[in-house]
């Protein structure tokens, strides 16, 4: 192999499967691409394609609301008014500035859960216990 020769393409394969089959490949794979698991499981040594491929969003939905909460919230620009105003020493210390705080951080922290949410990761790595509360 690596010599140029028309062994080094790779061609296509089709197999059939249940869709519960097909399930238990995405899950088995991890983080793996099911293409790359499969090839690890029925070669010794497979050869590695030339092209990284990266496994997709597992809940577009949960993205899309994110987005959504995102351009609604204005937080980037509250933020950056926040932190303007406290290079400048002009941010009073009220109760409404300490709630405005809390809230760009509460809104922060959830844009957080859901992003890891979508990205498929354990509950365990989220900060969140078995039984559902934060950790």
């Amino acid at each position: 192999m690596g010599d140029g020769t028309d062994d080094d393409y790779t061609v296509p394969f089709s197999l059939r499967l249940t869709r519960a089959q097909r399930r238990r490949l995405s899950v088995d794979a991890g983080s793996k691409t099911v293409g790359e698991y499969v090839r690890s499981r029925l070669f010794e040594h497979p050869t590695p394609l030339k092209r990284t491929t990266r496994r997709p969003v597992q809940d577009e939905q949960v993205f899309a609301r994110l987005l959504g909460a995102l351009g609604r919230s204005r937080l980037s620009s509250n933020l950056n008014q926040l932190a303007k105003a406290v290079n400048n020493g002009a941010l009073p210390a009220s109760k409404e500035t300490e709630q405005a705080l809390l809230e760009a951080c509460a809104a922060v922290a959830c844009m957080r859960q859901e992003l890891m949410e979508a990205l498929g990761l354990p509950p365990s790595v989220r900060g969140i216990h078995e039984d559902g509360a934060a950790k």
